[in-house]
Formats: C-alpha cells, structure tokens, sequence
C-alpha cells in the first residue's frame, strides 16, 4: 500500500554549524581567498581560522539545504531533513533547534566517531560572505543506505549543490527521490562547484531535476556568459523552471509558460549575506508548494530574501516574521 505524502519538503545536504564573524577585506586577502566562494577546509585549517578571527564568531545552525528548510517549517509547512550530524553538543544542539520549531527529525543520520560539520562564515565590510567548510560528520552520508521508501511520505525534495561534489551520493539521492515520485529542486551552491562538476550537472538536471536555483556567478559558470538572460534561457534547457537570483538587482524566473522579471525589495543597512539566496529559495519553494503562480513565487522569494539580509547569520528575527506574515498577505489577496 502506497504511503501518504505528509511531508511537505525535505531539505538534503550537510547540516552544518555556521560560524559568522566580521571581518576586513584585508583577513580574506591574507587567507589567499576569492571573496564570495566556499572551499572545503580539513579540521585543523578551521580551527586555525577560528583562532585568527578579529573576535569571536557568532554560531548558528546552517547548511544550505537546511536554511531553505528551516525557514519552510517557520512559514508552516510539514518538514525533514536528510544529512549527518555527529553524536556531539554541536549535532544535539542542531537537532534541538529543528524540532523547537517543528521539524521533523527522523531523516537525521548521525555518526559516533566525527563531529557535527561547522562552517566558518567570513563576512566583510561589504556584506559579502566567504565561506570555509569542515564537513565532518556529514562527509559521511554516503555510506548511510538510501532507497526510495526514504522518500515515500515526502512531496518535495530540496538538494543542495554541494553534495555535486558526491556524484555517486547525488546520483543516488535523485534516482530514489524519482521512483518515489518526488518533485526536485536543486540550488547550484557555488560556481566552484558549477566549475567542478558541469558536464555531471548538465545530465542531472536534465534527467531529475524540476527546478533550478542559480545566483549570478553560478548562473555564468554554467552558461558560460555574462548575460544573465541568455544564463536563463540555458539553465531553462535543462529544466521545468529556472530561477537566477540577482541579488540587490531582482531575479528572473521562467517556465514553459513565461519569463518573470522580479523587482528586488530595497533594503537599506545591508549587514550580511549569508544564506539571502538559500531564504530566497525557501520563499520560491512555499509559494510553489503552496501552487501560487510563477511570478507570486518569486515575489515570496524576494521578500523574504530582503529580510535575510538585514541581520547576522541566516535566521529571521520576530520583528521580520511578523513583517513576512504581512508581506505574504498582501501577495496571495
């Protein structure tokens, strides 16, 4: 008998710890850094980072994927995560923060020997963020069998670019997520990750994935241009609805149907970066959960993409909620 789908989205990735710290361009400079990427660092290189750090870091729970989910289970919908924590403080403390606000937890996979990731977020005068990623605990989701009754009660699965870098692990998630008949959205992540694994992308996105979500950089390291609409059109090839966020400039989304351009929500005092795409794609994913147009969608992801960056790290505050509720009012009346 088949099992009901009760379970709105499931993010899929690595559930990381973020470390946010503000820091001068100079810091990014003398780490030999591009300023705006993530690279992957060994445990012993981000502890050495953490020690240089002007002041201390900010901790939050992070991840991609797991940004987009926790937002979607603060706006209501029925959620869970797939990813690996470590038995430690830092894996309970995440797990506490995801069924405090609803969460559901039973796709959580944990390791006794490694701990829980932990991302160092390196934030500058700009508001750009450059990131360094100790995977840990969640390098090891792959040796964690997967198989499509793992997706039998969920509708739609949101993945992280990320997890590109796992090609037999990526493979595998979307293989089981369509036997089990899952729509898919897929962010890109980074352009190193678009750089490093194009050609893979290109048949995965084409065979399993309904939505795409590209930022600007990403969007060229795929097309290959720098005219974003001509990105568009590209990353359209490949999918039923493509998505290329702009940041402070809008964002442009289409499908089989029409091409929307979505005016960016000014904010003023910008303060941080981290996680506005992965928010922009929570508000995109809960109106098309929800079945609101195209562009309703893409307006949800702007608004809620405005309030990300208006505060540390990638959590929304109460005052930004009780907005949100009214933003989102306003669009679906």
């Amino acid at each position: 008998m088949e099992q009901e789908k009760i379970i709105d989205v499931a993010g899929i990735g690595s559930p990381i710890i973020d470390l946010l710290a503000h820091v001068p361009d100079s810091f990014i400079e003398e780490l030999g850094a591009t300023k705006g990427g993530m690279e992957l660092v060994m445990e012993q290189e981000l502890k050495d980072i953490l020690q240089k750090l002007p002041a201390e870091a900010v901790c939050a729970p992070g991840g991609a994927a797991a940004n987009t989910t926790f937002v979607l289970t603060q706006l209501g919908l029925k959620t869970s995560f797939m990813g690996m924590l470590g038995r430690d403080s830092l894996g309970e403390y995440y797990l506490e923060n995801f069924q405090n606000i609803g969460g559901e937890c039973c796709h959580f996979r944990h390791s006794e020997d490694h701990p829980t990731a932990q991302c160092i977020s390196l934030i500058t005068p700009d508001a750009e963020r450059t990131m360094r990623t100790h995977l840990g605990a969640a390098a090891l989701f792959e040796h964690h069998p997967i198989t499509a009754a793992d997706f039998s009660q969920i509708k739609h699965v949101h993945i992280e670019g990320y997890l590109l870098f796992n090609a037999d692990l990526i493979q595998k998630i979307l293989f089981c997520a369509k036997q089990a008949q899952c729509t898919i959205s897929l962010d890109l992540g980074s352009f190193e990750v678009v750089n490093a694994s194009r050609e893979l992308l290109r048949e995965l996105l084409k065979e399993y994935v309904d939505i795409v979500f590209a930022n600007e950089l990403e969007a060229e390291a795929f097309a290959g241009t720098t005219d974003m609409d001509s990105a568009l059109e590209t990353l359209f090839e490949y999918c039923a609805i493509a998505a290329v966020k702009l940041g402070s400039k809008g964002a442009m989304v289409k499908n089989s149907e029409i091409k929307h351009w979505i005016d960016p929500v000014v904010t003023e005092n910008v303060v941080d970066t981290t996680g506005a795409g992965d928010l922009w794609a929570a508000g995109f994913l809960y109106g098309f959960v929800q079945g609101h147009s195209l562009e309703t969608c893409g307006r949800m992801g702007a608004v809620i993409g405005s309030h990300a960056v208006r505060h540390l790290g990638s959590s929304l505050t109460r005052e930004s909620w009780e907005q949100l509720n009214e933003e989102f009012f306003e669009l679906t009346v």
